[in-house]
Formats: C-alpha cells, structure tokens, sequence
C-alpha cells in the first residue's frame, strides 16, 4: 500500500502573531503552522502529496519518482515519506552533484538521486520528458516538480477546514483573507478551491513570474470549474528565487526574536516580509483578520546556514 493512513497526522495549530507592526496598523494575522504537523514530512508539501499518493496506489505504483533542487522541500518530505511508509523514491535533481544538508538527508532515507544538469533540468516542461524515466522505472508514478497541478491543489483543499474549526479558539467568528508563499501556486490554488469565492487568497510569490505561477494557478482553477475564483500575486522574490539580501534576513532575526516564529529565507521569510510592506502601505483596513500559512521548508534553511 503506497498510501499512510488518513488519520496519521495530527492538526496543525493556528497561533495568534504579535508584532509591533500589526498592531500599529490593527490588523491581526493568525499563523497555520503546518511545519508543525511532523519532524520530517512538514509543511504544505504534505498535503501536495496526499492526492498523488492516492493515485499511485490506485494505480499499483511502487513507488514514486519526482524532482527538486538541492535544498528542496518537495523531495525531502518525499523521501521522508516514502522512507517511513515502505514505498520506493527516485528523485531528478537539478544541476550538478552536490552534498547540501537536504542531499544527505535525501539519500539517508534511501532516495535514488539522479543529477540532470541545468539544461536537463529545464526541459521538464517538454513534451516526452518523463518517457524515459517512465521506461526506466516503470512501477512508479511520476509526479510533478513541487506536486503541483490539481491533484496537489486538492490535498491542499483541507487547510481552509483546519483553519475554521480552530478560529474559535482565538476568539474569531470568521477571517477576511489569506496570505501564502508561493512556489509552483499549488498551495494556493487550492484554498482559491476551498473558498469557491468566500474570502480572497494572497499569494507572495517567492519566485520571479518566469517561473509560470500565474499560469499554473489559472489552470488548476479552470480544471477545477471554479467559477469565483478570489486570489492576487504580489511579488515578493527580490531579484529572483533563492535571491537572499541583508535586509530580509535582518527581518527574519528580527522576526524570529520578536514573534517566536521560525522563517527561513526562501519562502516565510519573503512572504512574511512582503505582507509587512503591504500592511505598512495600507493595502488592508484597521480591524482585517489574516490567515498567514507557515508552509514549513525550514529543513532548507540548514543550506542557508552552512553557508553564512
């Protein structure tokens, strides 16, 4: 059986955030601490996989063959997954050997790695791409870069329910939005789905619009027929992905001393940031309630540190 059990993980909490410049402009932002939901399988990405792991069983796949970089979250839950669930992991990493904290980890969960180059990598989007993949491990199901597409979307549908049964707790009747990182806009377009229109889903987009995120959310929302669709990107990837500056980390460690809310550089860091600019200019009225989605990825930041 490819599939862990439905009721494996527990819920992620919804924790109140205080800092100085929320409070200064009367907004309140709750935070969905999916890196909380498990050591190793943490996050969004999870939730990314649920559906594609549904039909690799259905299927009678053995296992499942994907790609990501070297410090990616995708593959590293994907590992981690298959590792403690007994299925089989091939992961396509882009560009050349390399042993980052999360390549070691990779392997420690018994992932076959195979390096495609840079070139290599790019031409995932190709027609015939995985043709000789597929030929070379027949028994597995190939999912795409970061689980995207609308079986990602799908499993990532259950948040806006985690979300609502917890607002009780903290004294809301409802919320008014949401705010997210986004990397392939999986995540995203999945509470786009969830809220069939009710509140509106902001997405920071931690990589540069080459990447395709418009595109891929648009079209999971028309495969999914949803017809009230609320979302907006807002560029946060200041420069380009991976791009790190003294300014966002001086946030981060400002951040993190002053919210006890662990960021790293790539996604929450961005995401976070950018709402705090977007706050500041006024985008939101006093008394806005905000969701903001943690989507994990901190096992990414081990890379980051190494390096400083």
């Amino acid at each position: 059986m490819l599939s862990p059990p439905d009721n494996w993980f527990l819920q992620a909490p919804l924790d109140p955030l205080h800092l100085d410049w929320l409070t200064r402009a009367g907004i309140e932002v709750a935070v969905l601490r999916l890196d909380q939901i498990d050591p190793l399988i943490s996050g969004n990405k999870w939730f990314k996989l649920i559906e594609h792991l549904k039909t690799a069983d259905r299927l009678g796949a053995e296992g499942i063959i994907s790609l990501g970089g070297a410090h990616s979250n995708h593959l590293h839950a994907l590992a981690a997954a298959g590792k403690r669930f007994g299925f089989a992991t091939v992961g396509l990493l882009r560009g050349h050997p390399q042993q980052t904290p999360t390549v070691k980890d990779l392997q420690a969960f018994g992932m076959q790695l195979h390096w495609l180059g840079y070139a290599g990598y790019r031409a995932r989007h190709e027609a015939g791409f995985w043709q000789p993949w597929q030929t070379r491990y027949p028994r597995l199901h190939p999912v795409p870069e970061g689980g995207g597409g609308l079986p990602g979307a799908l499993g990532c549908m259950q948040l806006r329910a985690t979300v609502c049964a917890q607002l009780p707790g903290l004294g809301w009747s409802d919320h008014d939005g949401w705010w997210l990182a986004c990397g392939t806009g999986t995540t995203l377009a999945g509470l786009v789905l969830a809220e069939a229109g009710d509140h509106p889903v902001y997405g920071a987009l931690a990589v540069p619009d080459d990447h395709g995120v418009a595109q891929m959310v648009e079209r999971i929302v028309q495969e999914a027929g949803v017809v009230n669709a609320r979302y907006e990107l807002i560029d946060a990837s200041r420069g380009g992905f991976a791009k790190v500056d003294p300014l966002l980390l001086d946030f981060i460690e400002k951040t993190e001393q002053a919210g006890s809310i662990p960021l790293e550089p790539l996604y929450t860091g961005k995401a976070l940031m950018a709402l705090k600019q977007q706050v500041e200019a006024g985008k939101f009225a006093r008394g806005t309630r905000l969701i903001f989605v943690h989507t994990g990825g901190l096992q990414g930041r081990r890379g980051f540190d190494s390096q400083a």
